[in-house]
């Protein structure tokens, strides 16, 4: 019995869709706050692995869920934006990696000419 790929799982609009901008390695030093179940606010610092214009590419070694709400300052320029966890990858020794969409980013976020 053979079962197509597409038809064996379903994935959202956001991942069918083309990747937009282009990605670029770049390691950026990155403050990650969000409330946790308690209300309690909680601050990590990180860095980036990989950004574009609409997010980037992280490992932390908090576990967050998958649309998960954050404030992603970077710290270089000192912009905030707000931002959501899209990935979830796998755990590595360093933390697990994520995937973090702005939310209406200023396309010079980054700082970097992407």
């Amino acid at each position: 019995m053979s079962v197509k790929f597409s038809d064996s799982k379903q994935t959202t609009a956001r991942f069918r869709e083309k990747r937009r901008g282009q990605r670029m390695n770049s390691r950026v030093p990155v403050r990650l706050e969000w409330d946790n179940v308690a209300g309690e606010r909680i601050q990590v610092a990180a860095h980036t692995r990989v950004v574009n214009p609409y997010g980037c590419m992280i490992v932390l070694k908090h576990s967050l869920e998958l649309d998960h709400r954050v404030a992603l300052t970077n710290l270089a320029t000192n912009a905030t934006n707000a931002a959501v966890v899209v990935w979830k990858g796998g755990a590595r020794p360093d933390g697990w990696e994520y995937g973090i969409e702005l939310i209406a980013p200023e396309m010079d976020f980054w700082g970097l000419e992407l």
